[in-house]
């Protein structure tokens, strides 16, 4: 692509609008919360606990209700989760979370109106695509990308 003075300084406003972001109230509270999460030794102690039941998950979804301890593993995964989410560190990271995602959506979605209101833009860090799933289970073991989280 050949530059142009339009082109650079497009790519120069864009680099000011990176640090006003870096730079945000949203972003400090974001950052504060993921590092309070990483020091927080119960936290990390519980995050670990659910990703080793999410692998014990995973397996039984390659067979669905059909795998032996389908119905243990599903009650360990959701214990496992509750447990996390109850954590405050894990909590208040999930808020600061939130609430950067949705401030990124809103300067995505004035971006992309601004050129035109016909663009369609992401919510809530979503893709553009329909996976299929939104009932919350598919039946299909897994195969379509459905997950625990």
């Amino acid at each position: 692509m050949i530059a142009t003075l339009e082109y650079i300084d497009i790519l120069e406003k864009t680099e000011g609008l990176s640090k006003m972001i870096i730079a945000s109230d949203i972003m400090n509270e974001y950052q504060n919360a993921y590092d309070t999460l990483q020091n927080d030794k119960e936290a990390q102690q519980l995050i670990r606990a659910f990703n080793r039941m999410k692998e014990h998950y995973e397996d039984v979804q390659r067979f669905g209700r059909y795998h032996p301890d389908y119905n243990e593993i599903m009650k360990n995964v959701r214990s496992a989760k509750r447990k996390m989410d109850m954590n405050s560190s894990v909590a208040a990271f999930k808020i600061a979370e939130r609430n950067l995602q949705s401030f990124l959506d809103e300067i995505s979605e004035q971006i992309a109106h601004s050129v035109s209101e016909h663009i369609i833009v992401p919510k809530d860090g979503l893709a553009l695509t329909d996976s299929g799933c939104s009932s919350g289970g598919c039946g299909s073991g897994g195969s379509c990308g459905c997950q625990a989280s």
